[in-house]
């Protein structure tokens, strides 16, 4: 890849978000280019999840809605990356903000290193008012790369991952039987030596009493072993 700046896809879940979307939406749009775009992929909000997005971003034709028909987080995502047509691709959330420079910085990267294929970034947990709760997911979590350690506890997280087109698209759909999306796609790439982590923090990460993903695990040992059984398998059977 040259020195020109890459063309960005953001890929989007949504669900019952009508509480923070705008303020999401509205922090990415400010630093996409004319060509780049956002996938808002909605899993049935019930809310105004759907009529906030058509009424204050509607018209901005980087915006595209999409509905996804089939149930949960993985199916959300699958059907936002398979409308993504853009050379680097970020994953976003339906509740967070991200820094000014999310954008630049991680494009920056991906030029500097052209063999890496997924890049993540530090990201500060923030609650529903955006006050700091844990300065460093990398600190807190205790974030390195390493595909047995993420297989034994997981440090991946997709709010904060980036990577190129070519690496997913032969990847897609993402299995079902995973525990979640970001996991699988930062072994993948781990796997082949493809993953960086970068120390900037680039996305306010908001939980609050209605997030979908967390950075605590709450799973009951069977589906530990389980989902590490479906992660080796998919991983290396694949």
């Amino acid at each position: 890849m040259s020195d020109r700046r890459p063309t960005v896809s953001v890929a989007m879940a949504t669900y019952n978000g009508e509480k923070y979307v705008y303020d999401q939406v509205r922090s990415i749009l400010d630093q996409l280019g004319d060509v780049d775009e956002l996938i808002i992929s909605d899993n049935g909000s019930t809310d105004q999840t759907m009529l906030i997005l058509k009424e204050k971003f509607g018209a901005d034709s980087r915006v595209k809605i999409i509905v996804c028909h089939e149930r949960g987080v993985i199916a959300n995502f699958n059907n936002a990356l398979s409308h993504c047509r853009n050379e680097i691709i970020f994953l976003s959330d339906q509740d967070d903000v991200w820094y000014p420079d999310k954008v630049s910085v991680v494009l920056s990267k991906f030029i500097a290193y052209p063999n890496i294929d997924l890049i993540m970034s530090d990201i500060v947990v923030v609650d529903n008012q955006l006050n700091v709760v844990i300065p460093s997911f990398f600190n807190y979590r205790g974030t390195k790369l390493g595909v047995a350690k993420n297989i034994i506890k997981n440090t991946y997280i997709g709010c904060a991952m980036a990577f190129r087109k070519s690496f997913v698209s032969p990847l897609l759909p993402i299995p079902s039987n995973v525990p979640m999306h970001d996991m699988w796609l930062g072994i993948m790439a781990d796997r082949k030596h493809r993953a960086m982590l970068i120390s900037d923090k680039l996305v306010k990460y908001r939980r609050h009493n209605d997030t979908v993903t967390t950075v605590e695990n709450h799973s009951t040992l069977a589906e530990k072993i389980k989902w590490r059984y479906n992660i080796v398998k998919t991983v290396f059977f694949r």
